[in-house]
């Protein structure tokens, strides 16, 4: 390689890192919109959820086919990157396959490796591809799954596709070169690769070695490329998923966060001891913005994979009603990125609720936690539809008029039906008569 692509290779991960520095730094500041979460306690089991959950893909194989086709790619796209690393020390130093020398007979053998799980991973994306448009699987295409979020998924799965057959064709033209120029370091056969090689023997070395720079060149910007559209995607929760499942919620999934201030007065109410006193005047109870919510809902925003499964789990979504979890979590995000790029802020005269989610969206929700449980990266969709649902009631008495009738008697009456607590055990005087 020379000094002339070394130059070059220094510029476009310059540029490379540029972008994705300032992408990085947006989202930061976009989670940062939200109130902050506080999680500390109870590290351990945290700990244990990113090992089990982010990084062994333990909720995935409730659904066994796509679990084994997505493990497929998210080991390929560990494992391969090592190759990657060598790309890059390539590129700075000017060297080619610099560990070869190094690895000795070992170097071939990981090579054929890197090349099955390209192989492996092209045949899974080819499958989500035949899955996503051809038999066309429900949770795909329901309503809030729009042209982008289609053409997202499919455009991830066709990139990785292109960028393993360029590791393919590399590794062919490679493997053709090394018996004509010395520059080409053996590599023994390469299994794989060296069913392509038929396509390139009738070319001459320049030719060849055309091929296999720009098969190079295609791969490390498609690399890096890759690495800065998935801020824009969906996919970013290859990332993600590891902090969303670090602070997880760890409570009981029936457990619903009460806000202190209200509970102090209820306790005084009731006499059952002194209330504490709150650590500050709340300025809204629940939410109608992102702002509202705490940093680590709008982290998980950013975490969701769109694959729709909470949805597909959803009695409410499933009996008709407009709710979808999915749409919960991509409109915070879309909320966000609004908030984030635009000049106003979140002075825009816009709000999640209202402007993204319907009053019927988070009333239609049962509370149920099926979302929760079915999310296979700990995303908690109830948390974000509770906030919302407590500003619709607590700040703008907006409850169905069925609901504020049963706030009343819980109020006066402590129980959602009208009769006085003295009578609430009336009716076990029957059974003592018989």
């Amino acid at each position: 390689m020379g000094i002339i692509q070394q130059i070059l290779f220094l510029v476009t991960l310059a540029v490379a890192f540029m972008l994705i520095r300032k992408r990085v730094v947006r989202i930061k500041s976009n989670i940062q919109l939200g109130k902050k979460s506080g999680v500390t306690e109870r590290s351990s089991e945290r700990w244990k959820n990113v090992l089990l959950v982010a990084f062994g893909q333990k909720k995935m194989f409730k659904r066994v086919i796509p679990a084994f086709l997505h493990f497929w790619i998210y080991a390929g796209f560990l494992i391969i990157n090592l190759e990657v690393l060598e790309f890059i020390i390539d590129g700075l130093l000017g060297t080619h396959r610099v560990f070869a020398p190094f690895l000795g007979g070992v170097y071939p053998v990981l090579m054929n490796f890197f090349e099955s799980l390209a192989v492996a991973v092209l045949l899974a994306c080819v499958i989500f591809l035949i899955r996503r448009n051809i038999l066309k699987v429900k949770r795909f295409w329901s309503a809030e799954m729009t042209s982008w979020p289609r053409l997202d998924g499919n455009l991830i799965l066709v990139i990785e596709i292109t960028l393993m057959v360029a590791i393919l064709t590399m590794n062919a033209t490679d493997q053709l070169l090394q018996s004509k120029d010395d520059h080409y370091v053996h590599t023994g056969q390469l299994f794989f690769s060296s069913f392509l090689m038929p396509l390139f023997q009738g070319h001459d070395t320049q030719t060849l070695v055309v091929i296999e720079r720009a098969a190079w060149w295609f791969h490390i910007i498609g690399i890096f490329g890759f690495a800065l559209y998935v801020t824009y995607s969906k996919h970013l929760h290859i990332f993600m998923a590891f902090p969303n499942t670090y602070f997880a919620k760890l409570e009981p999934k029936g457990h619903m966060v009460n806000m202190p201030i209200v509970t102090n007065e209820v306790k005084s109410m009731l006499g059952l001891g002194a209330a504490e006193a709150p650590a500050g005047e709340p300025g809204r109870f629940g939410a109608k913005d992102v702002n509202d919510l705490a940093r680590h809902n709008l982290m998980a925003a950013y975490a969701c994979t769109e694959c729709g499964r909470c949805t597909s789990e959803c009695p409410a979504n499933l009996t008709g009603k407009k709710l979808s979890p999915r749409k919960i979590m991509m409109d915070t995000r879309d909320r966000m990125e609004e908030v984030g790029k635009g000049e106003k802020g979140l002075q825009d005269d816009k709000s999640l609720l209202g402007d993204y989610i319907t009053k019927e969206e988070v009333n239609a929700c049962t509370s149920c936690n099926a979302c929760v449980e079915a999310c296979p990266v700990l995303i908690n969709p109830l948390e974000i539809i509770l906030e919302l649902r407590r500003y619709v009631a607590m700040e703008e008495s907006g409850s169905p008029a069925q609901w504020n009738s049963m706030f009343q008697n819980i109020e006066t009456s402590f129980a959602p039906w009208k009769f006085a607590p003295s009578d609430r055990f009336n009716w076990s005087k029957d059974l003592q008569s018989k």
